[in-house]
């Protein structure tokens, strides 16, 4: 199942690649990193619309073309020689690595509320700067003070990042 995966991830690159390319699509030829996030952000949420319908071919479908976003974004990035799709998933794993000593290390956690307290303390950790890898740095607004969010510069009024992470803390239906 690995490899089946792995060699669909391979050909998934190599469209991208081949969209973007010398021959490709003229659309996807012309797009930036600017003039993606309106469909980033778009894919983000008809994600969370499949989840709360609760259909499995929608949910396949939205995460597909989430995934696809990713993977442009790092098309972008290649082409400019900034970074990678190896890159994105080598710092992922990291992260992930890092943030479950409970599962990768020897600390103990009784229940999902210890690990919640711990990822957040590791977060914490990592937005200060320390146990970090030298490639790693957290991300502000320029001017902003540290620990403060990306900007907002640009998102069209509702999209804005305090609105989506309130649609997240909303169950089904938005009620809570």
């Amino acid at each position: 199942m690995a490899d089946a995966a792995g060699n669909r991830f391979v050909s998934l690159l190599s469209l991208m690649a081949r969209l973007r390319g010398d021959g490709g699509c003229p659309w996807d030829r012309e797009q930036t990193r600017a003039s993606l996030k309106p469909y980033l952000l778009e894919e983000a949420y008809e994600v969370l619309e499949a989840i709360d319908e609760g259909s499995r071919d929608h949910l396949v479908e939205e995460l597909g073309d989430l995934l696809f976003q990713v993977v442009f974004h790092c098309q972008l990035g290649a082409e400019t020689e900034e970074f990678t799709i190896d890159d994105v998933i080598g710092q992922l794993c990291a992260k992930m690595t890092r943030r479950h000593p409970h599962v990768f290390g020897d600390r103990v956690v009784a229940d999902s509320r210890e690990a919640l307290a711990q990822w957040e303390q590791i977060k914490h950790e990592e937005a200060s700067g320390k146990d970090l890898g030298p490639r790693w740095r957290p991300r502000r607004a320029a001017g902003a003070p540290p620990g403060s969010a990306p900007a907002d510069e640009g998102r069209p009024r509702g999209l804005r990042l305090d609105a989506l992470a309130g649609c997240l803390e909303q169950g089904p239906g938005g009620d809570g």
